[in-house]
């Protein structure tokens, strides 16, 4: 007989709701609050270029390789675990990183710091599956989209205040609060659920999907440092395809596999991983022009080029809790290709700009964005949450995890290299050698020349800028009405219950026994 009190979810819903929302956010915002440290942590640990690329690197890399054991784990030994067990080695990696004195020390914390937000990142969702009913479902996974896009939006302008105030360490000692409070929480508030047709852990599956998933992610992230065509990027590149292979094919003869691949193959987990990873690869790739066009042709200050980015957290923000609305009136599937073709239209808006518009022309780009974002976003979340059984939401939600990364990690990547060959096809004028590299550069090189010279150093450099800028929010928006044929061909019409299981099979096997109710 069906529980009434089950149907309309857990009692403390809400609550929960908002514990993990803290979770998240602080995930979030360490994925870029430490973009705006780095001339800091140059000058106070005495750290190189590389030292700097790997401090920010080593947290998504460690993260990205961890999550399907970790999501995997979750679902085996229970997500209320695994997600005190994170936060709270993700509170201890923090306070090592504060009192970093050494790079490498720093490096290595946050290298710590992914494993624990890889632990703890998947049951902040898988939880939401098992505590809301269908029906309040979506609006609980738009708040959690929400939040995640808007740690990773206000990530520069929380370092930016910090840093105004007080050290580089405290940009980790705030997570040290954030995490107290989760985890207390967590622990007062959050059931404890698991799948109970859990099998043992393939320990082949683990380590090939552990080295499939990170040779990937190095190759994405070294390419902006040595190009397409270096023997690391297309060792990392190739060996993690090669890997990836081998764990699908184990995937089909194991005993106990790690996954379903009748769930990788529907069309709900395809259609929704596939949007994911363009929502992620847009707006990482807009942002990592967008922050230097403010700094370095607007001339902004790291906390208000920070500030400046607020327009579109704002649009997210009021956008998300609409999301279901929406889809209840034209659609899953139209109101994520509306929300793509938006996000387009925003950054559409971006490719058309110059530095003589001004800011207020760049205020429209980013409420369009963050419209477009506010709206897909939670919808597919949704839709890839219910591509496969409700027991195994853990996974589900460390593969949404690991696309979403994979997905950024390429469009720093992507969009980086056609803002460099850009600017280097289009900066003219024969000067400096570094001012032929990067803008930041030709600043840099300008100042030890004699005035005529250093201004028309940057002015070119300026210029060459405006035109990779154009064109490399011209590839966001490519990507982003790519995405709504992607969406349009494979996403359902509407999301159904995650019990009746996705379709082509991905629900599982019939005779499993239902989840494990959510207990106290």
């Amino acid at each position: 007989m069906e529980n009434k009190g089950a149907s309309r979810g857990h009692p403390r819903r809400w609550a929960i709701l908002a514990v993990l929302a803290v979770a998240v956010f602080v995930v979030s915002i360490d994925s870029t609050i430490l973009n705006v440290a780095l001339p800091t942590l140059a000058r106070e640990l005495d750290a190189g270029t590389s030292d700097l690329q790997w401090m920010v690197d080593a947290y998504s890399l460690v993260l990205a390789g961890l999550l399907m054991l970790t999501g995997s784990l979750s679902d085996r030994f229970g997500r209320k675990k695994l997600l005190v067990a994170g936060l709270v080695l993700f509170g201890v990696a923090s306070v090592a990183a504060a009192f970093s004195t050494h790079s490498w020390e720093l490096i290595a914390a946050r290298a710590v710091m992914g494993a624990g937000a890889s632990a703890f990142m998947p049951g902040t969702l898988s939880i939401l599956v098992h505590v809301f009913s269908e029906d309040e479902r979506p609006k609980a996974i738009g708040i959690w989209g929400a939040v995640t896009a808007l740690g990773a939006v206000t990530g520069p302008l929380i370092g930016g205040v910090l840093l105004e105030h007080f050290w580089w360490g405290s940009l980790y000692l705030v997570n040290v609060v954030v995490v107290a409070v989760a985890v207390l929480g967590t622990t007062a508030l959050v059931p404890e659920s698991t799948d109970p047709a859990a099998r043992p852990l393939d320990g082949l599956s683990a380590v090939l999907s552990i080295v499939g998933i990170s040779a990937l992610v190095y190759g994405v992230i070294e390419q902006p440092r040595f190009g397409w065509s270096s023997s690391r990027v297309l060792a990392g590149l190739i060996g993690g395809v090669v890997v990836m292979g081998l764990f699908m094919l184990r995937q089909k003869t194991a005993r106990h596999p790690m996954i379903d691949l009748a769930i990788v193959r529907n069309h709900r987990f395809l259609g929704s991983s596939g949007t994911m990873a363009v929502l992620m690869f847009a707006l990482t790739g807009s942002l990592f022009v967008l922050t230097q066009q403010f700094q370095l042709v607007l001339g902004y200050s790291p906390l208000l080029a920070g500030a400046a980015i607020l327009p579109m957290a704002v649009a997210l923000m009021i956008c998300s809790p609409l999301a279901p609305v929406l889809s209840k009136a034209i659609g899953v599937r139209g109101a994520v290709v509306v929300a793509l073709l938006v996000l387009a239209a925003g950054y559409g808006v971006f490719a058309l700009f110059s530095k003589d518009d001004g800011y207020p022309a760049m205020v429209v780009a980013m409420a369009l964005v963050g419209v477009g974002m506010g709206l897909a976003q939670p919808l597919v979340n949704d839709v890839l949450m219910t591509a496969g059984p409700a027991e195994q939401s853990g996974l589900l939600s460390s593969m949404n995890d690991t696309v979403q990364e994979m997905g950024a990690a390429l469009g720093v990547a992507i969009v980086g290299s056609v803002l460099a060959s850009r600017y280097a096809a289009t900066y003219a004028p024969s000067g400096p050698a570094p001012a032929k590299r990067s803008l930041d550069q030709a600043i840099e090189a300008a100042k030890s020349l004699p005035h005529p010279a250093a201004s028309s150093t940057v002015h070119a450099a300026k210029a060459a800028f405006a035109h990779a800028f154009t064109a490399s929010e011209a590839v966001c928006a490519g990507v982003a009405v790519l995405g709504a044929v992607l969406a349009a061909v494979l996403l359902p019409r509407m999301v159904a219950p995650a019990e009746e299981g996705a379709e082509s099979g991905a629900a599982g096997d019939s005779g499993r026994p239902p989840a494990r109710e959510a207990t106290v």
